[in-house]
């Protein structure tokens, strides 16, 4: 188990969208997990951002990894090209469902989860049964 948190970074078309799931995963009790949101492009319109990615995964880095979970389309291919231009081991983007994966990924990593626990969480959590 690592003292420092694993990073969790929310790429959306959507600022709102993200900054909402981020306002979500702080209350449930993840204050010492680094999340960054990387929503929308920079003159606020729908869409996705290769500024706004990189300057996520670099806020949310603190030395453990970073797990990136984008929300779908255009925001997967925006950040695989950031991963393409700036490679790294320690950041992975991981294929969960954006909402219940963040949640997953948060809670682990809290706990101490490693990078690769903590992104299996958030890739499990596709098997969640809601009811």
């Amino acid at each position: 188990m690592s003292t420092t948190p694993v990073g969790i970074v929310l790429v959306s078309h959507s600022a709102e969208l993200a900054a909402g799931l981020r306002l979500l995963l702080g209350q449930l009790g993840s204050d010492d997990v680094p999340i960054a949101t990387a929503g929308g492009t920079e003159d606020g319109r729908i869409g996705t951002s290769y500024d706004l990615v990189l300057a996520a995964i670099q806020e949310a880095d603190r030395g453990a990894g970073v797990v990136v979970l984008p929300d779908l389309g255009s925001s997967v291919l925006t950040t695989k090209t950031v991963l393409e231009d700036h490679p790294r081991t320690d950041v992975l983007i991981v294929d969960a469902p954006f909402v219940e994966g963040a949640v997953a990924a948060v809670v682990t990593a809290a706990s101490g989860g490693d990078l690769e626990t903590v992104s299996n969480a958030a890739k499990e959590a596709r098997h969640a049964v809601k009811f």
